[in-house]
C-alpha cells in the first residue's frame, strides 16, 4: 500500500465530477445545500444550524488530521457548484484496506449520476494508486436507497453488524456491510462501470 499518497493533495476527475481535498476554501459553499434533515436520516448526526455546520467542518478536518480519513469535497462539473462530501474513512495500513463513505449529495445532485461517476474516481485510485487490499462500503440497515446504489457499484454483500453505532439521538443502529477487494477490481471496473466517462474535459 502507498500510504505515502494519502499526504499528498489528491485530485481526481472525470468528465462529470472532480473531487478536491476537503481542505479547500470552497467548503463554505457546502452550507448552501447541507441544511437537510433527510440528507442526514441515516447519518448519525443531523446539520441543522450554523453552530453543527464550523462543527462538521472541524471534525471533518481533524479527523484528517489525526490519519483517520481522507475527506473530498465533491464538484459538479456541469454546474461547477459543490454538490457534497465523500471520503476515504476508517484508514487501516496494517490491513492496507478502508471505507468509503460518510458520503453525502445535495438534493439538486440526488439521482443524477455523479455519484457512480464519484465512486468510480476513488475505487479507482484506491485501487491502482493507493493499493488498497479492500474498499468496504456500509448502509444503514434501514436505508434501502443507500444499499441499492452500492450494490450498483458491485460490491458483494456481506452481511449485517447488529448495533454496529449510536447515533446522536441515543439510538443503537444495525448497518449493512459490503466490499470489493484488489482481486475483483478489473472485472468489476469491466462490469460495472464501462458507463463512466472517464475522460477529463481539456
Amino acid at each position: 500500500m502507498n500510504s505515502e499518497i494519502l499526504k499528498s493533495d489528491i485530485i481526481l476527475e472525470n468528465e462529470k465530477v472532480l473531487l478536491v481535498p476537503f481542505e479547500s476554501k470552497r467548503n463554505i459553499e457546502l452550507k448552501e445545500i447541507i441544511f437537510d434533515d433527510e440528507i442526514w436520516k441515516y447519518m448519525g448526526m443531523y446539520v441543522r444550524n450554523d453552530e453543527d455546520f464550523e462543527n462538521y467542518i472541524k471534525s471533518t478536518l481533524k479527523q484528517k488530521a489525526d490519519g483517520i480519513c481522507y475527506p473530498f469535497l465533491i464538484i459538479d462539473k456541469a454546474t461547477n457548484r459543490v454538490a457534497g462530501s465523500t471520503r476515504y474513512g476508517y484508514l487501516n495500513h496494517a490491513s492496507q484496506k478502508c471505507e468509503i463513505g460518510w458520503t453525502w449529495y445535495g438534493k439538486d445532485f440526488q439521482g443524477t449520476g455523479l455519484n457512480k461517476a464519484c465512486k468510480y474516481e476513488l475505487l479507482n485510485f484506491g485501487f491502482e494508486n493507493i493499493q488498497f487490499r479492500r474498499i468496504q462500503f456500509s448502509a444503514d440497515l434501514e436505508n434501502l436507497r443507500s444499499q441499492k446504489a452500492i450494490e450498483k457499484l458491485g460490491a458483494i454483500k456481506e452481511g449485517i453488524f447488529r448495533n454496529n453505532y449510536v447515533d446522536s439521538e441515543g439510538k443503537s443502529k444495525d448497518d449493512v456491510y459490503f466490499s470489493i477487494i484488489l482481486e475483483e477490481w478489473q472485472n468489476t471496473k469491466r462490469d460495472y462501470f464501462s458507463n463512466v466517462n472517464t475522460k477529463k474535459l481539456s
